[in-house]
């Protein structure tokens, strides 16, 4: 199954974007993509090859934007429990997904949950 352009440029933007975070660092357990801080996953991006719809999973422990970001299209807390301690799975595959800006911010929000202090103070510092 192709995947959409677009949804493909958002996935790619999102991950430059955590990868470019100070420490992160990108591994492939279970065959998935993910970004870490400090050994910690802050975005889970799935797979890229077509054989899943393309998404984001991201940890928002602030209200609004956890709230926000469950507004997205097809948007839902993220399986396996992981749902309960804030995190989000965001589709980009569907019509009216949030743009790369918005996906970035709340990655960046995840990564500030996830990373230790000294890798927020060096983003802070940049």
């Amino acid at each position: 199954m192709a995947v959409p352009k677009n949804a493909l440029k958002k996935w790619q933007k999102v991950r430059e974007f955590a990868l470019g975070l100070p420490g992160a660092t990108e591994e492939f357990p279970w065959g998935e993509t993910v970004a870490k801080a400090n050994k910690k996953v802050f975005v889970f991006l799935g797979v890229d090859d077509g054989s899943h719809p393309l998404a984001v999973t991201v940890k928002l422990t602030d209200e609004e934007a956890h709230a926000h970001a469950l507004t997205s299209p097809g948007a839902e807390p993220a399986g396996y429990g992981l749902g309960r301690a804030g995190w989000v799975r965001i589709p980009l595959e569907e019509p009216g997904s949030p743009q790369a800006e918005l996906l970035c911010d709340w990655v960046e929000e995840s990564y500030r949950v996830v990373a230790p202090k000294r890798l927020i103070a060096e983003l802070d510092q940049a």
